[in-house]
């Protein structure tokens, strides 16, 4: 039963920041009365098992729908083979000034700079603990906007200590356009120093819990095929486990002549779709199948689920495309593969 056409045009009358925590406030009260179960098709079982864990099908929620981790159990029952919460960050903070949001119907877009708003990692582990989801949950982390950025590495610490028993993998987040300087992150010398930093974090924790929790590097799609080249020989040798390409670009040439253009922020839905695909194609011609490749941006149909897989891709992600086109979509994607 497909009733988000229906509400679409009402939650796309309300502003967009009111819309998505009424949205989630509605899917939080479908699940927890048990009309989920009713409302949603029971997704089909499609395992796919990447950087040793298993996951029920290649269809997974991107971070920043749900930063705080308090709608785990009502997105999951959405039939997700995989979900994503975050970004979240060592302090509580409240992120950019409102508004901040925006959406761009006529070219099936969003522009956010939202600004890593949230409540802090602590918030997010105690809201894990009591769910109920047992599937494959990753974590994403990012830095405080106060944290210098020759610092950077310290938030990040924090955030993969802190989060290594409650993730089933954890994602490292250094391409967000709305935290000044984040993307430096992902230049020559501080990417490498970063990623050398977290994974000798990251094997000091397995000792110390006795598990391995993967860990995937989240990238921008507003690189050139030569910093592309540049990371990906850095995930191989640091043996990172994942990358997940791409996150929101700061370009605006597809909506070039949209009132809304000059807004800043992260652009993310349909005009990403290119440049994302470029940069899977690109890692997947340098990794040669040896990392793993999670695929987000521009994914608002089932094609575009199929064409991210063809390039490379082992597992999608999805975020502006539930937002136009509703829970559908997961159902969608996993039956055209």
């Amino acid at each position: 039963m497909n009733l988000y056409p229906l509400l679409r045009p009402l939650l796309f009358s309300l502003d967009p920041e009111i819309a998505h925590e009424v949205t989630l406030k509605l899917l939080n009260a479908a699940y927890k009365s048990g009309l989920s179960k009713l409302i949603y098709p029971k997704i089909d079982h499609k395992p796919v098992k990447i950087m040793g864990l298993e996951f029920k099908n290649p269809v997974g929620l991107a971070a920043g729908l749900d930063k705080n981790g308090d709608y785990i159990d009502a997105l999951a029952a959405l039939g997700f083979g995989f979900v994503e919460i975050g970004t979240v960050t060592p302090r509580p903070q409240p992120g950019n000034p409102k508004p901040r949001l925006f959406r761009l119907p006529e070219h099936q877009a969003i522009i956010n700079r939202m600004g890593f708003n949230n409540l802090g990692v602590d918030h997010l582990l105690t809201q894990i603990k009591q769910s109920g989801y047992s599937g494959i949950l990753g974590i994403n982390i990012g830095k405080n906007f106060d944290t210098p950025i020759e610092h950077a590495a310290d938030d990040y610490l924090i955030g993969l200590r802190k989060a290594y028993t409650s993730a089933s993998y954890i994602t490292i987040n250094i391409s967000s356009p709305n935290t000044k300087n984040l993307r430096q992150l992902q230049q020559g010398d501080e990417v490498k120093a970063l990623i050398s930093t977290l994974k000798e974090e990251q094997l000091k924790l397995q000792q110390q819990h006795g598990k391995y929790v993967p860990l995937a590097l989240k990238i921008a799609p507003d690189l050139t095929a030569d910093e592309i080249s540049h990371i990906a020989r850095l995930l191989l040798e640091f043996e990172i486990d994942g990358v997940i390409a791409t996150n929101t670009t700061v370009a605006r040439d597809q909506i070039a002549d949209h009132p809304l253009a000059h807004e800043a922020g992260g652009l993310s839905g349909a005009p990403v779709k290119e440049q994302s695909t470029f940069v899977v194609r690109g890692l997947a011609a340098e990794l040669n199948g040896k990392i793993p490749i999670i695929a987000a941006g521009g994914i608002l149909t089932a094609a575009d689920a199929q064409e991210k897989l063809a390039e490379g891709a082992a597992l999608v992600q999805i975020y502006s495309g539930l937002i136009y086109r509703g829970p559908q979509l997961i159902e969608d994607i996993v039956k055209s593969l």
